[in-house]
């Protein structure tokens, strides 16, 4: 069986069984008698090692067995959850992470056996039970008698009571002659598979390694065809011992058991005229599976695991979407717009000739088609940044066991949509500044203890959606930023002097743990302080145009705010001229427009500033700053459009304003990458092309 053409999916699934394992063991630790959770993870483990199995990774699938089998004595309630068990258990994860991540790179779970974890598994199960190797050798023998006694389960139809044709009797009596044993079996897959066909296939490979199957029951085309319940039965011709064969069908996942046992009698069970009917109904039927080389079975079983592993609603509701399909979709949707606003551009000019209403009509039709596709396609796009904080509070409980400090982490908003290309790039920085909070933020045990607060320090992550953009909140209730200290530190380093330190604001001292390499850390660990500090945050995160802001109070807590927007791709624009040229500003970035007489422009520090409504607001004009040539005399107003970043605000001076506008971010590639001021172009309607201002950079 072929199964490459399902490893995308089994790294996604996996992924996800992984990641409920994880939050099932957080909640394990937090409640150890929570039944449905315990559920939750047997279910996961066992549908990972099922995979894992069908794969053909055996490493993988072995660990997690084992794994299994722990999570099966606390299902029994032989063993208790502890805090060495759960550190034990996540350890078999990353290890399990480890196997996922080979074979995302290669294909392949690579050569790592992990003995030492499958050791100390098996230690804490023998330690747990408590119980002598010739103790459990009882129960083992009772089960095996028990698998040997098939007659005893009515419940099933069992190989006992297959009614052979004369062919299939001449097959077996062949084979017996040749000095084969004859073995009958019955196979119980569980109740909940979804694939059952795709389950009897793997049974027939694994049980066709030692034999040669002569008989099913139903019929093999049945089999495939899935018309079976939670039951089927063969005989298979084999030199091996029966134990063998039987393990081969138990080791399957999801399947329930297999009882079976060595054949010699097969004499007609029914009456003669019975027999003589089934005669004449079943050698087309079975002729083929009995004659026509039993060993091609595998072959034919290949259809069903893809035939049944579509179309199944009841598992989900949700379809994965290569993000390259998206991305080309997305394109086609930009064009579209280009399309139509070329329309608009010929319908307001006098020499398109397109004036009567008909025309008009249709332009509207247009922009109402290309809006509701656009929001189709974006919503097709977005995803929850679960994906991307789920993992943060297992790695918060790593973090309070390395620093020896209490914490725990609480999240609000895991739901928040934001477009994928922007939840693919936030995990990291998100990820830093919570190892921030964890390192810098929280005091130790006992300094909390003295100022009177709670043992256990809160970091929390909070989410939310605030017109197109989302904001992402990350803090602590721990010490706060010192900015003494961050003063003093940046006059040992030459960053600012002494005479800078003293008039600086709070905010500007703080924004120093922004400056490439600027770390406070007192020593260097895995956790922080290597010199790769805040600016890594600061830089990624104003590469999804989005920014960052710290509020801190000393000796209660720190904040950190990330505003991003909720896509890349199309976004509202204004569109300005300066001179002959037209640029775009994103219009989330805009605050207000303003016309400003030059009589009122003051001198700060030498610098253009205006006074607006109790704020003062420097002036930047574009055409120095884009190296336009100068006008040739100065208005009396200037036309000011007011940007904002956080709580700042810049007047940028244009010469004209062209209205708000749909436009669609073009990548410039490497041709400017240089230069941060310019954050793409977009293709205006008459076909010139428009660069796009940076707001942020521009700040």
């Amino acid at each position: 069986m072929d199964v490459s053409q399902y490893l995308e999916i089994f790294i996604d699934e996996s992924a996800e069984h992984l990641q409920t394992l994880s939050d099932c063991i957080m909640e394990l630790e937090k409640e150890p008698d929570n039944k449905d959770v315990i559920n939750e993870i047997f279910r996961a483990a066992h549908s990972l090692k099922g995979m894992a199995g069908t794969m053909g990774f055996k490493r993988m699938q072995h660990l997690t067995h084992d794994m299994e089998n722990v999570f099966q004595e606390v299902r029994s309630e032989k063993i208790q959850v502890d805090s060495q068990m759960i550190d034990l258990l996540f350890k078999c994860l990353d290890a399990i992470d480890g196997y996922l991540e080979n074979i995302k790179a290669t294909s392949d779970e690579g050569e790592e056996d992990n003995e030492v974890i499958i050791k100390e598994l098996n230690n804490f199960l023998a330690k747990a039970n408590g119980e002598a190797a010739a103790a459990e050798a009882a129960p083992a023998e009772t089960e095996k008698k028990e698998a040997a006694a098939p007659t005893d389960n009515g419940d099933h139809k069992l190989y006992l009571q297959i009614d052979l044709t004369d062919q299939e009797r001449d097959a077996i009596m062949t084979a017996k002659d040749s000095g084969m044993h004859i073995y009958g079996m019955t196979v119980m897959i569980q109740k909940e598979c979804l694939l059952k066909a795709a389950r009897a296939f793997l049974v027939f490979r694994e049980v066709e390694a030692f034999g040669e199957i002569l008989v099913y029951r139903p019929s093999s085309q049945d089999i495939e065809d899935e018309k079976f319940e939670q039951e089927f039965s063969f005989y298979v011709a084999s030199p091996e011992s029966f134990d063998k064969i039987q393990n081969a069908a138990k080791n399957v996942s999801e399947i329930e058991d297999a009882v079976g046992e060595e054949l010699t009698d097969f004499s007609p069970r029914v009456t003669e005229t019975e027999t003589e009917e089934k005669k004449e109904e079943k050698p087309a039927e079975t002729k083929p599976e009995v004659q026509a080389e039993p060993k091609k079975a595998p072959e034919k079983k290949k259809a069903p695991a893809k035939k049944n592993g579509v179309g199944k609603p009841a598992t989900s509701r949700t379809v994965r979407v290569d993000i390259e399909k998206l991305d080309a979709l997305m394109n086609q949707v930009s064009e579209l717009i280009i399309a139509k606003n070329s329309l608009v551009s010929i319908s307001s000019t006098e020499e398109g000739g397109f004036t009567n209403q008909g025309f008009h009509e249709q332009i509207e039709y247009l922009e109402r088609i290309t809006t509701s596709l656009h929001e189709s396609v974006m919503k097709v796009r977005m995803v929850p940044i679960e994906s991307v904080v789920n993992k943060f509070p297992r790695m918060i409980r790593d973090l309070s066991r390395t620093l020896n400090k209490k914490m725990e982490l609480v999240m609000t908003g895991e739901d928040t949509e934001l477009d994928r290309t922007v939840v693919d790039q936030i995990g990291d920085p998100l990820q830093h500044l919570l190892r921030n909070s964890a390192d810098h933020g929280l005091e130790d045990t006992e300094l909390r203890i003295q100022r009177g607060k709670p043992e256990v320090g809160n970091i929390f992550l909070n989410a939310y959606q605030e017109g197109n953009n989302v904001i992402i909140q990350v803090g602590d209730d721990g010490n706060g930023i010192d900015t003494e200290a961050v003063k003093a530190k940046a006059i040992e380093r030459n960053i600012i002097t002494p005479e800078q330190a003293e008039v600086m604001t709070q905010k500007e001292i703080i924004n120093l743990l922004f400056m490439p390499s600027f770390s406070m850390a007192k020593k260097i660990t895995d956790i922080s302080g290597r010199g790769v500090g805040l600016d890594v945050v600061k830089s990624n995160i104003e590469q999804l145009g989005g920014d960052v802001e710290v509020k801190t109070k000393l000796g209660e807590g720190t904040t950190f705010t990330v505003r991003l927007p909720l896509t890349l791709a199309i976004i509202q624009a204004l569109m300005v001229e300066v001179r002959d040229e037209k640029y775009a500003i994103a219009l989330g970035s805009i605050a207000n427009i303003e016309s400003v007489p030059v009589s009122s422009i003051k001198y700060v520090e030498a610098k253009e500033v205006i006074h607006l409504r109790g704020s003062v607001i420097p002036l930047v004009r574009l055409d120095k700053l884009l190296d336009i040539e100068p006008r040739e005399e100065e208005p009396e107003s200037l036309t000011v459009v007011i940007v904002k970043k956080g709580d700042s605000q810049v007047g940028l001076v244009v010469d004209d304003l062209m209205g708000q506008q749909e436009i669609v971010i073009k990548s410039l590639g490497k041709y400017i990458n240089g230069n941060k001021l310019i954050s793409g172009a977009t293709i205006l309607g008459d076909g010139e092309v428009a660069l796009i201002l940076d707001a942020n950079t521009l700040m």
